[in-house]
């Protein structure tokens, strides 16, 4: 009884993480301008963070009960949703001053607001004035953060017992924190594919745009593609960075070779990409142990999480994910930017990403150069 329990129990588990993210995308045509220069991108980055604001204040209203059922949870982790608030607060306060900055070429959205709780009030009645250019954007905005904070939400009400990239589990751990504004990471997971796949044609399209992402491998895929391509790894991945994901796509939290499929995994890129390898570990899913700080540290890794998902392994078009990615650059102003090598999709939305904010006056981050940024602060 007690094993049929126990397996019953991790059923439910699994269901959970398994469960398919609300794919939250904007259709960014609903918002008049173009972002074709570093103040309009400031203008709609003060939009979407007030429009943001509006929806974070409003879930403060929720009790534990009507979370949950919002959230879709039987009981919810109220001090890690309070945390991940609080921090989104923070960000929004220093993103919006940031934003302000250009406020003397374009004053569109820009109010006088002058601590974090002038922003709450600000952000409160803010639906109510946006003025006739940007309504048919207000309400589409409106509920693309609704979902969007519902994802997020639901991963705090989760944590730690499904640990996710929504918190850092130590100070050694890397989010995008760490970088400067306007600065963004291309990241990508779930390869390489076969010779003549998407990662071909994604890494030679990066280099002939003179960009450099990370590619955080699987150790299994690229012995596959090791053993059975004819052109070598180094051609593949020439001017990209190699981080791992492990030996195998599944969860690092539960698997109990973990600490091998890191070692593997380690072992073979450092051997086929000396070039290329930089020591950071993605864990499939998010997931991975708390206690794993201590053995991470003694093969000189660190856990690079991301907060930019593009879900484009989802059925979001290629063009709806580049959408979602701009409106939570728009929102968050850096960060790491996640997108899966191994879907097609990839290299159309980075297309469209590359297109739709060429003018904007952000900049994308050298992936050598984020390795040895320093890393987050140790409070969060």
């Amino acid at each position: 009884m007690r094993i049929a329990l126990a397996l019953l129990a991790g059923w439910f588990s699994l269901a959970v993480q398994a469960a398919p993210p609300i794919q939250a995308s904007l259709d960014r045509s609903l918002w008049p301008e173009q972002l074709d220069s570093p103040a309009l991108f400031d203008v709609a980055s003060r939009a979407e963070i007030l429009s943001f604001a509006q929806v974070l204040q409003e879930s403060e209203l929720l009790d534990e009960p009507a979370l949950a059922a919002r959230l879709k949870l039987r009981q919810v982790n109220l001090t890690v949703i309070r945390a991940v608030r609080a921090r989104m607060w923070q960000r929004l306060w220093q993103n919006y001053q940031q934003a302000q900055r250009s406020c003397e070429q374009d004053a569109s959205f820009c109010y006088p607001v002058e601590s974090m709780a002038e922003l709450r009030t600000q952000a409160a009645t803010f639906n109510a004035d946006v003025g006739e250019f940007y309504t048919a954007w207000i309400e589409p905005s409106r509920q693309f953060h609704v979902r969007y904070l519902d994802e997020q939400l639901r991963k705090a009400a989760l944590f730690p017992q499904t640990s996710s990239e929504i918190e850092r589990l130590s100070s050694r751990e890397r989010n995008g924190d760490e970088l400067n504004d306007r600065m963004f990471l291309l990241t990508f997971v779930g390869g390489p594919g076969a010779e003549g796949s998407s990662t071909d044609s994604l890494t030679d399209y990066l280099r002939r745009q003179k960009l450099g992402g990370t590619f955080f491998v699987l150790g299994n895929r690229l012995q596959q593609r090791r053993d059975a391509a004819a052109s070598s790894l180094g051609e593949l991945y020439a001017g990209q960075c190699v981080g791992i994901q492990g030996w195998e796509y599944r969860s690092h939290a539960q698997w109990q070779d973990w600490q091998d499929s890191l070692r593997r995994s380690q072992a073979r890129v450092q051997a086929d990409l000396p070039e290329q390898y930089v020591p950071l570990f993605r864990p499939p899913y998010g997931q991975r142990r708390a206690d794993g700080e201590a053995f991470m540290a003694s093969q000189g890794l660190q856990v690079s999480l991301w907060d930019i998902d593009a879900l484009d392994d989802t059925a979001l078009t290629a063009e709806q994910s580049a959408q979602r990615v701009v409106t939570l650059m728009l929102l968050w102003r850096k960060g790491v930017i996640q997108l899966h090598d191994n879907q097609p999709k990839a290299q159309q939305a980075v297309q469209w990403l590359l297109h739709n904010t060429g003018q904007s006056g952000i900049g994308w981050e050298d992936c050598q150069a984020y390795v040895h940024q320093d890393g987050p602060p140790a409070s969060h």
